[in-house]
């Protein structure tokens, strides 16, 4: 991730300096706020990745011997049944259709839209870093329990 963040920091740089120079040349609001939502997307990119690199340090991907095979395996736990995304995309589409439709339609879609995304956070809040395959005690049942399939 360390790549990726430069990469982004740079892009989110080169957005600044674009929405600085057209609002100052241009003076137009409209374009001037497209780049400044640019910079901020980047920004959010590059801090995200960021964070990544100093949460779980270099991926074998960042090594220039590594192989392929060094990424095999599961990398993290995904919810398989999770009736969230479902909430999440119902409440956007009420929400695209309410800007259409009516302020009525939007206020119902932020409300479908707000638990869902509540839900989405927070299903696995209490799991505390348990892997799949794992007791909630942390004994493991399966190889390799408590160990991370990631290498350094």
């Amino acid at each position: 991730m360390k790549t990726e963040s430069r990469l982004f920091t740079g892009v989110a740089a080169f957005f600044a300096v674009s929405a600085a120079g057209y609002g100052w040349f241009a003076a137009e609001p409209a374009g001037t706020a497209v780049l400044a939502v640019a910079f901020l997307m980047a920004a959010l990119v590059a801090f995200f990745c960021r964070v990544q690199y100093r949460r779980h340090g270099l991926r074998a991907q960042d090594h220039r011997d590594a192989e392929v095979r060094d990424t095999a395996g599961p990398l993290d736990f995904f919810s398989p049944h999770s009736p969230w995304p479902v909430i999440v995309a119902l409440g956007a589409v009420l929400v695209a259709l309410g800007i259409v439709y009516g302020l009525w339609l939007v206020l119902l879609g932020f409300g479908v839209l707000a638990p869902g995304v509540a839900g989405l956070v927070f299903q696995y809040a209490r799991r505390e870093g348990q892997r799949a395959g794992e007791s909630s005690d942390g004994s493991g049942s399966g190889a390799g329990s408590g160990m991370s399939t990631r290498s350094s």
